[in-house]
């Protein structure tokens, strides 16, 4: 979200009808596809057109690829990732007990490059680490969310509902004002959805590239005019297992098409 996007968010909060609606209820919850044109639906509907898939080609690849000085790939321990990865993007964040905190699927990546391929871990947004995570949720498309099951896991559900719920920044913005409580909205002409993360990483075309839930998030804390948490910071790990949690029974889409 731009800072113009954001003033236009603070006009449009500021004169539409507070509905305050509180949290969507399971049966009335949908993906952000339902919001889509008809364009962009069709873009993500044929693989041939989506771009997103261009990284999960790339991603295939490095799953097949030694790297690290055990030089093993990750096909070496989890062989056929169409049958060994399909439904794990579903269940992340998930609670790591060695690490006593629930970890993306990215971190769940960079941790068994150290600790099974002794590789240096990827970059946050790198295309390499984006690829990986595409191809690997990818084996999920269709898979329902279960992310959250886990009772380690409700503390920290909790923990990014409260952040869901939070105003912050300038214009004194809560990610529910939107999601929850103006979708079906519009704003500066694009959808307001209901914040359903099914299909990351996604493809923006705001971005032309592929980009990660925490991309997004950060964006949006931005355009309210707050300061963003670094990469990988353990408030913005607690949004994104809120935020599929609360999607839980929806259907994996990656890699989505969004404006």
């Amino acid at each position: 979200m731009n800072i113009g996007r954001a003033i236009a968010a603070a006009a449009f909060l500021a004169t539409a009808p507070a509905l305050f609606a509180g949290e969507i209820p399971p049966e009335a919850r949908r993906s952000g596809y339902s919001f889509m044109g008809l364009d962009t639906r069709a873009m993500q509907d044929d693989d041939t057109s989506n771009p997103g898939m261009l990284f999960v080609l790339d991603g295939e690849a490095l799953w097949r690829k030694k790297t690290g000085s055990a030089d093993k790939a990750c096909a070496d321990c989890h062989g056929d990732a169409r049958n060994s990865m399909k439904g794990v993007a579903a269940r992340y964040p998930a609670f790591d007990k060695t690490e006593g905190r629930p970890v993306t699927l990215d971190q769940r990546i960079n941790l068994c490059r150290a600790n099974h391929q002794q590789a240096e871990p990827l970059s946050y947004e790198s295309r390499d680490l984006l690829a990986l995570s595409a191809f690997v949720a990818h084996q999920s498309r269709g898979v329902a969310i279960t992310a959250g099951d886990d009772p380690q896991a409700k503390p920290f559900v909790e923990q990014g509902r409260a952040l869901f719920m939070q105003r912050e920044g300038q214009l004194n913005l809560a990610c529910t004002n939107c999601h929850d409580d103006n979708f079906d909205k519009r704003l500066a002409g694009s959808p307001i959805t209901q914040a359903q993360p099914t299909g990351y990483p996604l493809y923006r075309l705001e971005w032309q590239t592929l980009g990660s839930l925490e991309r997004r998030l950060r964006s949006c804390m931005t355009g309210v005019r707050a300061q963003a948490y670094d990469y990988g910071a353990p408030e913005l790990v607690a949004l994104e297992l809120y935020l599929m949690s609360r999607a839980r029974g929806l259907p994996m889409e990656t890699p989505a098409v969004r404006p």
